[in-house]
């Protein structure tokens, strides 16, 4: 894959502005609680950050009304001078600013993977896309064992501006990428095909674009399974995730501190995974390879409940390996399945299904360690990430199912241009 030139562009713009967003993601966070005092309000920048998520159908719709290339060019310049405008944020009082920005920078990143998705469906030979997902993914947990790092150290040393002037040079760095290469790309399409002639001959509006979207989502019989699988392998692991502060001190007597370690192995378990994505994808059918995944996350959870070092880090890479594998597979079906006009608005409408309801099983979850023992909770939780490995398995047997390799009809070996 990496011999490819246009894949090789597109996975270098994402990993580098990916970089400088995991280092923000941090720094914002500590640079409330430093000017205000306020851990509420510290908490808050994530929510600031994922509040755009579930109206990636309605967001979608503008990565799929334009060169998707140009579209990356242009938001990767318009977010570095948003970042810009932190420089004036030096006190409690103009904390608003950040959040402000925080959100504008949300909705910027929905857009922006809609659009790199949709890049990615008709820029890269369709046969490397599941490779092109794994490594994404890979390289996106490497830079997450080293991005946050960084972040901290340069905010402790040099304050929060230094943070968001960094951020803002990666997302520099990712529109020269971008703009450094023409990438083959359909004529951008002014009436989607799939959406309906209106009786009046007017142009569809948004609602109509989203409505679009959502019905080639649910109704693609391929990618309807995966997304809810997907999802609710990400509730599974939101509500497993909850109760890792209680299984590092009841369940090991460790400290908190010990959740460095774990993170550590479950981040190196996710970067095998994402190297292992795409040659998997080519043995065995989608679903099967979604429905493993799905698996091992389940005895990566039960293996949480049980009092021994080993077992809780051998769940960790168990949860690192799995994870991924649904994620994965569905993106790559969204890419190979849904039209070329479709794409950046099914994949933000993807994204949306998958951890909207992972945030509400994070919010539940926290009540839940307070009520129930781990040791309890966590075989129930492991149960249910089984049972959809099962069921996502059984619902491919109705169906005539290819193996990864399958390809949207006439798509088959088309390449990047130069």
């Amino acid at each position: 894959m990496l011999r490819d030139p246009t894949a090789r562009r597109c996975l270098t713009g994402v990993v580098v502005s990916g970089f400088g967003s995991t280092a923000m993601w941090l720094a914002s966070g500590i640079w409330v609680k430093d000017l205000t005092g306020s851990d509420a309000l510290a908490a808050l920048t994530v929510f600031a950050l994922w509040a755009a998520t579930p109206f990636g159908p309605a967001l979608g719709t503008l990565a799929d009304r334009g060169r998707r290339r140009t579209l990356l060019v242009r938001l990767n310049l318009a977010l570095a001078a948003l970042l810009l405008t932190l420089c004036a944020v030096d006190s409690a009082p103009r904390v608003w600013l950040l959040f402000a920005v925080l959100v504008v920078y949300g909705v910027g990143g929905v857009v922006a993977e809609a659009a790199e998705a949709a890049l990615v469906a008709v820029a890269v030979d369709q046969e490397l896309l599941g490779d092109f997902n794994g490594l994404r993914m890979a390289a996106g947990e490497g830079v997450k064992l080293i991005a946050p790092l960084a972040g901290a150290a340069l905010y402790v040393r040099f304050g929060g501006v230094a943070v968001a002037v960094l951020d803002a040079l990666t997302f520099l760095a990712a529109a020269a990428v971008f703009a450094s290469r023409r990438i083959s790309e359909p004529a951008p399409v002014t009436e989607p095909e799939p959406v309906a002639a209106l009786s009046d001959g007017a142009r569809p509006g948004l609602r109509a674009r989203t409505a679009e979207g959502v019905r080639a989502l649910w109704g693609t019989p391929a990618l309807r399974p995966l997304v809810l699988a997907a999802g609710a392998a990400m509730v599974c692991s939101g509500l497993g995730g909850a109760f890792l502060y209680a299984v590092v001190d009841r369940g090991l007597g460790r400290s908190p501190a010990f959740l460095g370690v774990y993170y550590a192995v479950q981040g190196a378990g996710s970067v095998v995974a994402g190297l292992l994505a795409g040659p998997l994808m080519r043995r065995l059918p989608v679903r099967a390879y979604a429905a493993a995944g799905c698996a091992v996350l389940g005895v990566a959870l039960g293996l949480r409940a049980l009092p021994y070092d080993a077992a809780v880090l051998g769940g960790a890479l168990a949860a690192g390996l799995g994870l991924p594998a649904v994620l994965i597979a569905a993106l790559t079906t969204v890419q190979r399945e849904v039209p070329p006009g479709l794409t950046g608005r099914v994949a933000a409408g993807t994204t949306a299904l998958v951890y909207a309801p992972a945030a509400v099983a994070m919010g539940v979850g926290p009540a839940l360690v307070a009520a129930v023992d781990h040791r309890l909770a966590l075989p129930v939780v492991a149960a249910a990430a089984v049972g959809t490995a099962v069921v996502l398995a059984r619902s491919g047997r109705s169906v005539r199912e290819p193996a990864g390799t399958a390809v949207r009809p006439g798509t088959a070996g088309r390449r990047s241009g130069s």
